[in-house]
C-alpha cells in the first residue's frame, strides 16, 4: 500500500512538536536551577544566610525572617542583580521591632536671686500652663527660664505627687536646686541660719508624701561666733564639750581627735564659724585639752584669746604647777592663760549663809514660775535683778526674796545677771551663783543652748571662769521641731468644725449664736503655733443651686468676708488669708435632694498654694488646678431658705494645692 505524502508530512510535524516541548522543558528546568543557585550564592556571599531560596518555574521565591526592614530590602536588591525583579516573589517577614521604652521623666530646677530655671523632660499630657502658673507664682516677679521638653508617653505613677511636693519645697527655698522624678525629690539648698535650716528640714520631712523618697542637703552659712568659744570638761561623768567652735574642717578634726584621746566617747561635732582670733586656734585648743587630760580632770575654756584652766580640787599643787607651766610656754603668743586650782566647792542651792559660801539662787519651774533667793550687794542691785527677771520671764511670773549683803565680792552683780540670762535659755532649771563658781542645770528646747550659755559665761565671768553647765536638750520643748505643718493647721480647723460649723441665719451675713464660738476657736488655732507657719488660706463661701445665681454668688462672698472680718476682729494676722465667694458653682453633692443641698451650703478653709483667679459674675467657679490627694481643708455649712440652708452637718477634709 502506498503512503501518501500528506500522511508523512503530518507525522513529521508531530514529531517536531514533541521534540520542541521536551527541549523547552529541559531548558526551563536548567534556567530554574541556575537562577536558584545563583541567587542563593549571591545572598550567602553578602551574609544573608537567613534567606531561604526556592523556585517555581522561572520565578524565584524568597522566604525567611529578616532582622530589620533594611535587611529585607537589601536581600531583594541582591536578588534583583541576579535575576529580573519581575521573577522575584517576596515571601520574607521582618522581626517585629521592640516597643520603645518610656523615657525617664525628670525636672531639674535651679532657683536663686535672679530667678528660676527649669530643664528636663515631662509627659506631654501634663498641663503646661498650670505648671507655668505655679512657677510664676513662686518666682514672684523674677525671671523664669523654661527649658522643659515633652514626650508623648503615659504619666508615671507618682509623678504628679512628686512634682507637687517639689514645687512646694521650691516655694520654701529661695536658694536651691531641686531634682524631681516619679519616685524621688532631691534637694540641695542654702538657708540663712542654722535655726532656719532646722525649721526647713522639719517642715519638709512632715510635708513629704509617703510615696516620695526625699533626700535633703540644706546648708547654712557659717555664723559669726562671738566670743569664739570652746569649753571642754573632764569630771566623774566623763569627757565632754559644753561648746566647740572651729574655723575649718581640718581644725575641727584636730580638736575632736584630741578630745577623743582625752576620753571623749560621744559622737559630737564642732560648730564651724567666723571670728576665730588666730589661725593657731586649733593648736592652742589641742594643747589645752591635752593639759586637762594630764591633770586628770577639770575644765578648759577658750573665749577668743583668753584661756581659763580650772583643775579639779583633788589635783596636787605640784602637778598643777607643772602642767600649767608647760601649757603657758606652749601656747601661741596671742593667747593669755588664767589657771585655777580651786578649793572644794559646796553647791546646795539653799542660799543659807551657814551652809557654805554666799549664794544667789534662781529657779525656773516647768510652769514658767521664777523664784529668786540668796544675796545681792545692795538695794539698787535687788531692783535691777527683779526688773531684769520680770523682763525676761514675765511680770506675774517672778517671786523675789533676795536679801542685801554688802560684804559680797567684786563682780557679784555681773555674775548674778549673767546667771539669770543663762536661766532664760532653759525651759526649766536652776542657776546657783557663788564667788568662785556658777552652776546652771535644767532642760531646754534649744539644741544650741549649752554652747550659748558657755559663750555667755565665758564672756561675762572674766578670768574666774569656773562654772558648770548641766543642760539637757529635749525635743519636746523645741518650738521649731514641734511646729505644725500647714496641712496640720488646716486639719485643726477642720476638727473644730467637725463639732460645730459656722452657720448664718436665712439671708443673713452676720455671725451669731454658736458660730461665734467656732470662729473664736479657729482664731485661737491661727494665733497659736500655726502663727509661726507659712500658711496661705482661702475662706470660700458656697451655696446650693436654689435661687438666682447672681444673688447666691453675692451672698457667698459676703459670708466669706464676714468670717475673714471675724478673724481680723480677733487679732488674727490676715495678710495671707483671702475670702472668695463661689455661689452655687462648686457643688459637692446632688442639688436635687435636701441632703445634697445641705452639703453644698458651706464655708471652706482651703490651704492655697496658687493664687486663685479673680471671680466675677460670669466666671465664678472652682479654683484653678486639682486638689492634692490626702491634703486637708476645713468646711462648714451655712444656709438660708433660698440658696443655702440650716447648719447641721459635719466637716470634711480636703486641701487645695495648686
Amino acid at each position: 500500500m502506498r503512503v501518501g505524502p500528506v500522511v508523512i508530512s503530518a507525522t513529521a510535524l508531530a514529531a517536531a512538536a514533541c521534540l520542541s516541548l521536551v527541549s523547552a522543558g529541559v531548558a526551563a528546568s536548567v534556567v530554574e536551577r541556575v537562577s536558584q543557585a545563583g541567587v542563593r550564592n549571591a545572598l550567602v556571599d553578602n551574609g544573608f544566610e537567613w534567606v531561604e531560596v526556592g523556585s517555581d518555574g522561572l520565578q524565584v521565591q524568597l522566604s525567611g525572617t529578616a532582622p530589620t526592614e533594611a535587611d529585607r530590602f537589601r536581600a531583594l536588591s541582591i536578588t534583583g542583580e541576579v535575576v529580573e525583579s519581575s521573577r522575584v516573589i517576596d515571601n520574607m517577614e521582618v522581626t517585629p521591632a521592640n516597643p520603645v521604652e518610656s523615657p525617664e521623666f525628670t525636672i531639674e530646677i535651679l532657683r536663686n536671686g535672679e530667678g528660676i530655671s527649669l530643664i528636663g523632660l515631662i509627659p506631654a499630657e501634663l498641663d503646661r500652663e498650670q505648671i507655668a502658673r505655679d512657677i510664676a507664682r513662686i518666682a514672684d516677679g523674677a525671671e523664669v527660664v523654661d527649658l522643659l521638653e515633652t514626650a508623648d508617653y503615659p504619666v508615671p505613677d507618682g509623678w504628679e505627687t512628686a512634682m507637687d511636693f517639689g514645687f512646694e519645697a521650691l516655694a520654701r527655698l529661695p536658694r536651691s536646686k531641686i531634682s524631681i522624678t516619679d519616685e524621688a525629690v532631691r534637694i540641695t539648698a542654702i538657708s540663712n541660719s542654722g535655726q532656719e535650716k532646722r525649721r526647713l528640714e522639719a517642715e519638709l520631712r512632715r510635708a513629704v508624701p509617703d510615696a516620695v523618697d526625699l533626700a535633703m542637703d540644706i546648708s547654712a552659712p557659717r555664723p559669726v561666733i562671738t566670743p569664739f568659744t570652746l569649753r571642754f570638761l573632764i569630771d566623774e561623768d566623763g569627757a565632754r564639750f559644753d561648746a566647740c567652735s572651729a574655723d575649718t574642717e581640718e581644725a575641727a578634726a584636730r580638736i575632736l581627735a584630741a578630745a577623743r584621746k582625752a576620753g571623749l566617747a560621744e559622737n559630737v561635732t564642732c560648730t564651724l564659724g567666723l571670728g576665730v582670733p588666730t589661725p593657731a586656734w586649733s593648736t592652742a585648743v589641742t594643747q589645752g585639752i591635752a593639759a586637762l587630760a594630764e591633770l586628770g580632770g577639770g575644765s578648759v575654756t577658750f573665749s577668743d584669746a583668753d584661756v581659763s584652766l580650772v583643775a579639779l580640787d583633788t589635783a596636787t599643787q605640784d602637778d598643777f604647777d607643772r602642767v600649767v607651766g608647760e601649757l603657758e610656754s606652749g601656747l601661741p603668743d596671742v593667747f593669755s592663760l588664767h589657771s585655777v586650782l580651786p578649793e572644794p566647792v559646796a553647791v546646795d542651792g539653799t542660799g543659807d549663809a551657814e551652809a557654805g559660801p554666799p549664794e544667789f539662787v534662781a529657779t525656773l519651774s516647768p510652769e514658767g514660775q521664777v523664784q529668786i533667793r540668796g544675796r545681792v550687794t545692795d538695794e539698787q542691785q535687788r531692783e535691777a535683778v527683779e526688773s531684769f527677771a520680770r523682763a525676761r520671764f514675765g511680770i506675774e511670773r517672778v517671786y523675789a526674796a533676795a536679801r542685801v549683803d554688802d560684804a559680797l565680792p567684786d563682780g557679784w552683780p555681773v555674775r548674778v545677771l549673767s546667771g539669770l540670762q543663762a536661766l532664760s535659755e532653759l525651759e526649766h532649771g536652776a542657776v546657783v551663783v557663788q564667788p568662785a563658781f556658777v552652776s546652771v542645770k535644767g532642760e531646754t528646747g534649744n539644741p544650741e543652748a549649752r554652747a550659748e550659755i558657755s559663750r555667755l559665761l565665758s564672756d561675762k565671768l572674766g578670768e574666774s571662769q569656773n562654772f558648770e553647765i548641766d543642760v539637757v536638750y529635749k525635743k519636746a520643748f523645741d518650738p521649731i521641731a514641734n511646729l505644725p505643718s500647714a496641712e496640720e493647721c488646716v486639719r485643726r480647723i477642720n476638727a473644730i468644725q467637725s463639732d460645730q460649723k459656722i452657720a448664718f441665719d436665712p439671708g443673713s451675713t452676720e455671725i451669731t449664736g454658736n458660730s461665734i464660738g467656732v470662729v473664736d476657736r479657729i482664731a485661737d488655732v491661727l494665733k497659736g503655733s500655726c502663727s509661726e507657719v507659712e500658711l496661705v488660706l482661702e475662706i470660700g463661701g458656697h451655696t446650693d443651686s436654689q435661687g438666682r445665681e447672681v444673688m447666691n454668688l453675692e451672698l457667698s462672698q459676703a459670708r466669706a468676708d464676714a468670717v475673714l472680718e471675724g478673724l481680723m476682729a480677733r487679732r488674727v494676722l490676715t495678710a495671707d488669708i483671702t475670702a472668695r465667694g463661689y455661689g452655687e458653682t462648686t457643688p459637692i453633692a446632688d442639688n436635687d435632694t435636701e441632703q445634697g443641698r445641705e452639703e453644698n451650703r458651706r464655708i471652706e478653709f482651703r490651704l492655697v498654694l496658687e493664687e486663685a483667679d479673680p471671680v466675677d459674675d460670669e466666671t465664678a467657679g472652682a479654683p484653678d488646678g486639682a486638689q492634692a490627694d490626702g491634703a486637708p481643708d476645713a468646711e462648714a455649712s451655712d444656709d438660708d431658705g433660698s440658696g443655702d440652708g440650716v447648719d447641721n452637718g459635719s466637716g470634711t477634709a480636703e486641701a487645695e494645692q495648686q
